[in-house]
């Protein structure tokens, strides 16, 4: 009797099960609906400096502690909510970067007013369709590219912080801007199927 063969996934995922169902029905997802835009914009600034297996751990941490990642809920909170913040454990406790969500929330709101939706001014960098890479191996993806440099430019004159160009190339990556799975991933052809949602 032949075992069951495990699907072949991008070599950044480890065993963990969590790590697994993200990379399973998650990253490389196209997204436009705001509220996960702001979700993952939030989480990105979240891991710089750390692994994103910690992120993912504390990410039902930070849906209790963030309201749901209710951006007009954040860009309201004030002193006492941010020591609340400092003080919780299911999340990253890094004063800048707590301060840096309830920042960029502002910021975020601010450009939906100017586009109408945050969706349609992230997916206007890539001309409303999904970059998709060929890439064969994990070695072979990049950190940053022109586009995210862009982003990452284009972010920070709007007032947004967190927002580097590594950042923003993850963020694109796991929002399904590009399609970074490698050749070799089974979720590289499901996601080349896909429409933004």
């Amino acid at each position: 009797m032949n075992a069951t063969r495990r699907p072949q996934r991008c070599a950044w995922v480890k065993s963990d099960s969590a790590e697994i169902a993200y990379h399973d029905t998650e990253w490389g997802v196209p997204v436009r609906d705001d509220r996960k835009l702001f979700e993952f914009l939030i989480l990105e600034g979240a891991q710089a400096g750390l692994s994103w297996s910690t992120v993912l751990v504390k990410r039902g941490g930070y849906r209790v502690a963030f309201d749901a990642f209710d951006a007009q809920t954040i860009a309201g909170y004030g002193q006492t909510k941010l020591g609340n913040l400092l003080n919780d454990p299911g999340i990253v406790r890094n004063r800048l970067k707590i301060a840096s969500a309830v920042n960029n929330a502002r910021r975020f709101l601010e450009v939906t007013d100017e586009f109408g939706t945050f969706a349609d001014y992230l997916w206007s960098f890539t001309a409303n369709r999904v970059i998709h890479n060929r890439w064969p191996s994990a070695v072979d993806v990049p950190a940053t590219t022109i586009l995210s440099d862009t982003l990452s430019r284009d972010l920070k004159q709007r007032g947004f912080t967190f927002v580097g160009s590594t950042i923003c190339y993850a963020y694109m990556q796991a929002v399904g801007l590009v399609n970074d799975h490698t050749t070799d991933c089974f979720r590289y052809a499901q996601i080349k199927r896909m429409k933004p949602r």
